[in-house]
């Protein structure tokens, strides 16, 4: 980030709290940090357990308390002993933080005894039960079973108490792929054996599962021939999500949903310096988690904090992931062994936050993007469009006809909502394609992709449910076919990073500010968010922000904020004079 840049981000956020100063909180708010408890084993060594757990929950932005399961003698190369206090203390640990200082979310780590297992279960049970709908207590389970070197750490008898108190209070589980073999009985060998394997898991009583994919599938325990499909994937980190929950919104699947099965990827960096990634991940999960119910539970819808407000299982994965990866993109050795994962704060660059993909075995390089678009706030490329600064969104082809003749506008969007009748749709797709045509502008078309192909217009923008529709379909591949370009709209982390694999013409967020011009699922973003979603896309995708831009003002502010192009509607459509409207719009936006 530029120092430019830095300043700007850090004199809006001057009177946010270091929770949320990352998420958005309302102006002049003392926000309270959400507290996280860490229930797991103490390493000595400072890289993993209880003390990485601390690290990440306050990195994060949350406040973290500790119950200590186990206290190890260990440093960078292993561990020389371990002493496990008595259950009673465990007892006594917790119910004095529940007293006074309750969590929003609780991860769990090592359970070395049956004896430790079954109190925990019965702490959470009991946690549970006092819970209510509106205020829950997320629990991130990080089962420590098997090291990273694939030896067993736990006895028989721990997994099954584990398996029966523990597994039916965890929101998510987060096995390893020994872990998560360990207790599947089996190997695992190729993404269909992940996916497979990860359905098992769901049934015995867990809500989620995330198996993560630090170890790669070509490693094993038996000395077996690497699968094609295994040897497709060593070049990446991919963690698959999956959940027994529904969609967000009934009957509207999106590709980010939990309930279809997600792998979410980044890059593996070739590092030895690995140390306390599982307690690093698991505690970031339950950080976000905290961060996003403390939001609902306590700020208002209206105070600019949709995107943290959004933060679900899927959500709180993609996060954690962007955190470990800049952890282990930052590690140093510290020891004669391995060094630990490095807590760098809330995610904030492009380079680590992962992308959800639909085929863990095509490489990222093998995906064909869409037509790419430059922003207009860049220097111009040869022969790659611009993004107008400007983008009008309209209901009717009048609309388009009085605006494609509007100097300045180059590109403009169609959004019909009232009409569902194909024939009807593509007709005025068509007549509105005609009309661009005559004045150089460039169309796009918001949702209906099959008309928009029929007619050649320019591109589509789809929304997060129409996109897997589209794409469960095969709709993205003859969008591509005919050379079109894409838009996708975005709303939470966990939208952006199925966006991003999905590699978009642009990408947009919204709403930035209150509108009424639809109903939407998600709160205002507020101008931070802005701020973060251009920090987590990579430069070379336009940022379109969309939702309340309602005068020249705010959309100079939009666009300060890190906004390559504003979609606006009343700014125009409710103006006396729309082509003085425009003007003032792209004055705002120089």
């Amino acid at each position: 980030m530029s120092p430019l840049r830095l300043l700007k981000v850090l004199l809006l956020m001057s009177n946010l709290s270091t929770s949320a100063s990352m998420v958005n909180a309302a102006p002049n708010a003392k926000m309270v940090p959400p507290i996280v408890y860490s229930i797991a084993g103490s390493d000595s060594g400072g890289g993993a357990g209880i003390q990485a757990d601390l690290h990440a929950i306050h990195s994060m932005g949350c406040h973290g308390c500790s119950a200590i399961t186990a206290l190890t003698a260990q440093n960078s190369c292993g561990v020389t002993g371990v002493h496990s206090p008595p259950v009673e203390f465990l007892r006594q640990q917790l119910n004095t933080l529940m007293e006074d200082l309750p969590p929003r979310a609780i991860k769990i780590g090592m359970l070395g005894s049956k004896d430790l297992a079954v109190e925990v279960g019965n702490f959470l049970k009991v946690v549970k039960k006092e819970a209510s709908d509106n205020e829950p207590v997320f629990v991130i389970f990080d089962p420590v079973m098997i090291s990273t070197s694939g030896h067993k750490l736990i006895d028989d008898d721990a997994i099954s108490a584990i398996m029966e108190h523990v597994f039916p209070h965890a929101d998510v589980l987060t096995p390893n792929k020994f872990e998560a073999e360990a207790l599947l009985r089996r190997e695992l060998k190729t993404p269909e054996d992940i996916e497979n394997g990860a359905r098992e898991l769901l049934t015995m009583g867990v809500k989620s599962v995330l198996i993560k994919g630090g170890h790669s599938l070509a490693e094993s325990k038996q000395r077996t021939a690497v699968s094609p499909d295994a040897n497709a994937t060593i070049g990446y980190a991919q963690d698959y999500f999956l959940s027994s929950e529904g969609p967000l919104q009934a009957g509207e699947e999106r590709l980010c949903d939990g309930c279809r099965g997600v792998w979410i990827r980044s890059d593996r960096y070739d590092s030895p310096n690995t140390h306390g990634t599982g307690c690093t991940l698991s505690s970031a999960i339950a950080s976000a988690l905290a961060i996003g119910h403390k939001q609902r539970a306590t700020v208002s819808d209206q105070t600019g904090t949709g995107a943290a407000r959004a933060i679900l299982p899927v959500d709180a994965c993609c996060l954690a992931k962007a955190y470990v990866t800049a952890g282990i993109g930052r590690g140093v050795q510290l020891g004669s062994g391995p060094g630990p994962v490095v807590h760098t704060g809330f995610p904030s660059s492009f380079r680590h936050f992962p992308s959800i993909v639909s085929d863990p075995k095509v490489r990222t390089s093998d995906v064909v993007a869409f037509t790419r678009m430059q922003s207009p706030l860049s220097p111009p490329k040869e022969s790659v469009p611009v993004l107008g600064k400007i983008l009008p969104i309209v209901d009717t082809v009048s609309w388009i006809e009085r605006l494609a003749k509007v100097k300045g506008i180059t590109d403009l969007q169609l959004r019909i909502k009232s009409e569902s009748s194909p024939e009807k749709i593509l007709d005025a797709v068509k007549k509105a394609q005609a009309a661009c045509n005559e004045f150089g502008v460039r169309l796009w078309i918001n949702d209906h992709w099959e008309a928009a192909i029929a007619a050649k217009c320019f591109g589509v923008h789809l929304g997060q449910e129409d996109l897997a529709k589209c794409a469960d379909c095969g709709g993205l591949e003859k969008i591509k076919e005919n050379r079109m370009a894409l838009g996708i709209s975005t709303h939470s982390y966990a939208e952006l990073a199925a966006a991003l694999g999905v590699k978009p013409s642009y990408i947009s967020l919204g709403p930035v500010f209150g509108t009424l011009s639809k109903n939407v699922a998600f709160d205002p973003q507020g101008l931070a968010t802005v701020y973060k979603w251009r920090d987590l896309i990579d430069p070379c995708v336009p940022l379109v922000a969309i939702g309340g831009i309602s005068n020249p003002s705010l959309a100079k502010k939009v666009k300060n904020a890190g906004a390559d192009c504003v979609a606006v509607i009343g700014a125009i459509t409710n103006a006396d004079d729309e082509s003085n409207a425009v003007q003032e719009l792209l004055g705002a936006m120089n």
